[in-house]
């Protein structure tokens, strides 16, 4: 084919096409020209009404006015009258209609919307719609208020029935009477929450159980039943407190009122109240009973046997103790919580040094080391008791190596209660009768004991004037080495000052006191001198009526003594070392003999009297 039949061929489609085109382009003018038509005369058709295909809550609204719609609607749409809303708390429930809460259906609204389908925007929309509306519907969704307002106010109302105040749970004793405060929950409406659960349901405009939220706010302690029974039983009879060798002490139920106590406690297990006696009423109760109750721990006693060389016990040891007032007052309230009315007090005890099962050779006691007596012929019956009741406090003691031991201590109280009777006694510069008179003769005893056996002298008094008793019998040191002793202000100590233990024994044979020291001998040795000077010679004796004296009775109570400085030197070695080098100065005063005689005894000549 040559190029003009090619040109010629092209030319003939192209204007073919181009007739096609034209005759549908006249196709679409002919549609479009008759949907605008259709479109135009449903609008002038429906005119103040509703097109074709608008629809709500199920009713066909084509061709209704706006009263008409509003009254169709009004018919269908009745839930804020009819529906049923139910608000429930527990077992209380509220059965309401939802226009109650302020729940209406805006009809007039509805009704303008469905007379503006296929009325607003763009041309092209207002077919579309109309369009859409002829061939598929249109529903108008029904326009439910939920006026929070009104459903606040009624829901305020209700709280009123709802809301209470928390209440803590208290106890309190009113005489012996237990007064209980229940607890209570406390409960609030919260209103934004239950709006917020109300909405959904009144949105789909559906009948609904609604729990109504409630805020509880329990208290720490809701229940004090159990509290209350304890204390009830605290007080149900008198507490009764113990101790070995002591008491009883009895506190009375009305006491016991006045220090109960209710304690808000809170742990891991929650909040309670503990119920008990108050710890500082009780600390106040029990500390003044302390001193009294305290016992100082005493090792046993025994006393050497010179056969077995064994010590034989004499006294068992006895435990010391102090009042534990804290774990008293932890004792006495957890009896009580027992429901138990007699608590035994608590202790804290200390074990002696030495106990019951000790044995010589344990305390390095093997031998007699010193052994000392004093004479005390002519004492009365008194001072010979007095003699013997302070020598058998010192009979079985044991003395630790480098402890110092005070007679004062040992002795304790003299007095009557304590075994003593009146005899008579140095105070001062005059010879009276006094509880205790005759101790001197166990002082000065041991004071000698010591003296001799080496021992260190930490304290010693000398006489005012010379006792006759103190210079008697066989084997006298004569003056000079006697020891005074007036508890608590005068007091005769010595330590042990040796590596082993020392055992005191005392014994009254006749009118020889024979004091004994049982230890183990480290070598020392002890050399002693005396000297004497300043000699003054008594006075005249002097006579004293005493109406307990028969007539013509006359006895010699007190010796007369010249007056003398003496000094006593004493060095005290071991193995050459010296461990002691000690002066014992006494100034002796000149003392007169006393003499006492019965009511209407003739004297003799030249007799000085009172």
């Amino acid at each position: 084919m040559d190029a003009s039949q090619a040109l010629s061929q092209h030319d003939t489609r192209t204007n073919w096409l181009q007739r096609a085109l034209s005759a549908l382009a006249g196709v679409a003018l002919a549609l479009t020209a008759a949907t605008v038509l259709f479109v135009f005369g449903l609008r002038v058709a429906y005119a103040g009404r509703s097109l074709p295909g608008v629809q709500a809550a199920g009713v066909p609204l084509g061709g209704m006015t706006q009263e008409q719609i509003e009254l169709a609607l009004g018919e269908v749409l009745t839930y804020p009258q009819t529906g049923r809303l139910v608000l429930r708390d527990g077992e209380r429930i509220w059965d309401l209609r939802p226009e109650q809460l302020g729940v209406v259906v805006d009809v007039p609204t509805m009704a303008r919307r469905a007379l503006a389908v296929g009325r607003q925007g763009s041309l092209v929309a207002r077919i579309g719609d109309q369009l859409e509306a002829w061939f598929k519907g249109r529903s108008i969704a029904p326009l439910v208020i939920f006026d929070q307002r009104v459903a606040t106010q009624y829901l305020q109302r209700l709280a009123q029935e709802i809301d209470r105040p928390q209440i803590e749970a208290s106890l309190s004793v009113q005489g012996l009477e237990v007064v209980v405060q229940p607890g209570q929950i406390g409960r609030r409406l919260d209103i934004p929450a239950t709006l917020q659960s109300l909405t959904p349901s009144v949105a789909r405009m559906i009948d609904a159980q609604v729990p109504l939220v409630v805020e509880e706010s329990p208290p720490l302690v809701l229940d004090v039943t159990e509290q209350a029974n304890l204390a009830r039983q605290i007080l149900s009879q008198p507490l009764t407190l113990t101790a070995e060798g002591a008491g009883p002490w009895v506190l009375e139920p009305a006491r016991l009122a006045d220090m109960l106590r209710f304690n808000l406690v809170q742990d891991e297990a929650g909040a309670r109240y503990q119920v008990g006696l108050d710890p500082q009423a009780l600390a106040a109760f029990l500390e003044p009973l302390a001193p009294d109750l305290e016992r100082q721990p005493e090792n046993a006693r025994f006393v050497f046997n010179d056969e077995t060389r064994q010590l034989d016990l004499l006294r068992p040891a006895v435990i010391g103790r102090t009042l534990d007032v804290p774990a008293s007052i932890e004792a006495i309230n957890a009896t009580l919580e027992q429901g138990q009315h007699e608590v035994p007090l608590s202790f804290q005890y200390t074990e002696p040094a030495v106990g019951d099962d000790a044995t010589a050779e344990e305390l390095g006691i093997t031998e007699n080391v010193v052994a000392v007596s004093s004479y005390f012929r002519g004492s009365s019956p008194a001072r010979v008791q007095n003699i013997k009741t302070a020598a058998a406090a010192f009979h079985g003691l044991l003395i630790a190596p480098g402890e110092t031991l005070s007679m004062a201590e040992v002795l304790g109280d003299i007095s009557l209660d304590t075994g003593y009777a009146e005899a008579l006694i140095i105070y001062g510069d005059r010879t009276i009768k006094g509880v205790g008179g005759g101790v001197c003769q166990v002082s000065t005893t041991l004071f000698r004991a010591a003296f001799f056996g080496g021992y260190d002298i930490v304290e010693r008094y000398p006489h005012a004037y010379r006792v006759g008793y103190y210079e008697q019998g066989p084997g006298s040191p004569g003056p000079g080495l006697d020891a005074t002793v007036f508890v608590p202000l005068v007091d005769f100590k010595f330590a042990n000052d040796t590596p082993y233990w020392l055992l005191l024994e005392t014994y009254v044979y006749g009118n020889q006191l024979l004091w004994k020291f049982y230890s183990t001998s480290d070598g020392r040795t002890v050399q002693w001198t005396s000297t004497s000077s300043n000699k003054v010679d008594a006075p005249e004796p002097l006579y004293k009526e005493n109406p307990d004296l028969k007539k013509g009775d006359i006895r010699k109570v007190d010796y007369e003594a010249d007056g003398l400085d003496v000094v006593v030197t004493r060095t005290v070695t071991r193995d050459g070392e010296v461990l002691h080098r000690d002066t014992f100065k006494t100034h002796y005063l000149p003392w007169r003999a006393i003499y006492e005689y019965g009511p209407g005894t003739e004297l003799p000549k030249d007799a000085k009297t009172e």
